[in-house]
């Protein structure tokens, strides 16, 4: 490993089907009113809202409901839950869903007690936080993002067709989050599969950059043989607890910052997914699924033996009698045939885009630089092409 890193991650987990009992442990350390979070009301009919607001209420909490939380998380609604958060002096930000809410209880965490525009200052200007942070802790309903163990909160700006993550301090970090695998049983099938490969290209975002030996590539080995094994089970089974129990683990590992250390990493399917997301408000797993083909194999000749290492050691390749760009294409049409197989959106037309949006999506794509090829506006727009075919 030729990286130098420090490394800590502050989040409590409980993990398993009593892990909702950790709330009661935790709500003991905060002041009386809680912000409660959730999307739009699933939570109520499969009946996790009433388990989390009767231990609320048991611990004698006051609640102050923040409902209507969206998949892509706007401004508007930052802003508004910044007021709610600041009227009633809360506490705790208690998020219940998934890593959409989970985002939006980070995002208001930090940006209700900022003197300026939080959207200028953390997500335009990429600043610190300055101000007071009121913790957050979640309640998992959806795997994904990750985003209950790390700092990450992505917002969208509509009016400025822009969506940004911002990935804060461990500072802002939930201080606790509850991962019961059953909670996410009642998703439908397009969102699992979606927050399947939302895990899947988190791990290749890290995996796919530097050239040295490093432990963290073997991890997300492990994780991606992993992912791949438990999502062809759920697919078939959704109420498979050892399938959705190990998916649940894989997208917190993913993004909780370990597979990152020692390398650098490269984003851009992030990038030029979320910039997609802006202009079609579609399915954010949706956007990587349709972007990801186009761009792997843009790239693969510049990364061609990490591409190679991935077909074998992932993909289960056989090299024998192969030139190195035969066994890294091989590796890339196994994965496209598995997200085929699980149900993933392979066509960016499917998602809402059009060619009259190209231009302004390649803009909105944040250019990084830590992968195998460092791309232009042109080449971006090449892919986007190439995602519509």
């Amino acid at each position: 490993m030729l990286g130098e890193f420090t490394y800590c991650n502050p989040t409590r987990l409980y993990f398993g089907k009593e892990s909702l009992s950790g709330l009661r442990q935790e709500l003991s350390k905060y002041g009386p009113t809680v912000l409660l979070c959730y999307g739009g009301g699933s939570i109520k009919k499969n009946g996790i809202y009433d388990q989390v607001t009767t231990i609320l209420r048991d611990c004698g909490k006051t609640i102050v409901e923040d409902a209507g939380v969206m998949p892509n998380p706007t401004v508007q609604k930052l802003y508004e839950g910044c007021r709610l958060a600041k009227d009633n002096k809360v506490d705790l930000i208690l998020a219940v869903g998934g890593g959409s809410v989970c985002d939006y209880a980070k995002a208001v965490s930090v940006s209700t007690y900022c003197e300026s525009d939080p959207w200028e200052k953390y997500y335009l200007h990429m600043e610190d936080v300055d101000n007071e942070i009121i913790p957050v802790g979640c309640v998992l309903t959806m795997v994904g993002t990750g985003s209950e163990m790390n700092g990450g909160a992505v917002i969208t700006n509509h009016e400025q067709k822009l969506k940004i993550g911002h990935v804060f301090g461990d500072n802002v970090f939930p201080k606790f989050s509850i991962l019961n695998p059953e909670f996410t049983y009642t998703l439908p099938p397009y969102q699992m599969v979606a927050g399947i490969y939302d895990i899947f290209n988190h791990i290749t975002e890290q995996y796919f950059s530097g050239e040295d030996d490093n432990t963290s590539d073997y991890l997300s080995e492990g994780l991606m043989r992993s992912l791949i094994h438990a999502s062809r089970i759920a697919v078939k089974h959704p109420t498979d607890y050892e399938a959705r129990s190990n998916i649940m683990w894989t997208a917190t590992w993913a993004l909780n910052t370990l597979i990152a250390k020692g390398k650098s990493t490269d984003w851009m399917v992030h990038m030029i997914g979320q910039s997609i997301g802006a202009y079609t408000d579609a399915t954010h797993g949706m956007t990587l699924s349709a972007i990801s083909m186009p761009y792997y194999r843009f790239i693969f000749p510049y990364g061609l033996q990490k591409f190679k290492r991935y077909a074998v050691n992932v993909w289960d390749v056989n090299p024998a009698g192969k030139t190195d760009a035969e066994i890294a294409a091989e590796g890339l049409d196994r994965m496209e045939t598995w997200m085929k197989e699980i149900g993933l959106v392979m066509n960016s037309k499917a998602l809402g885009v059009t060619e009259e949006m190209l231009d302004g999506i390649a803009k909105g794509s944040f250019i990084m630089e830590g992968g195998y090829k460092t791309l232009t506006h042109a080449e971006i727009v090449e892919i986007l092409k190439d995602s519509m075919k």
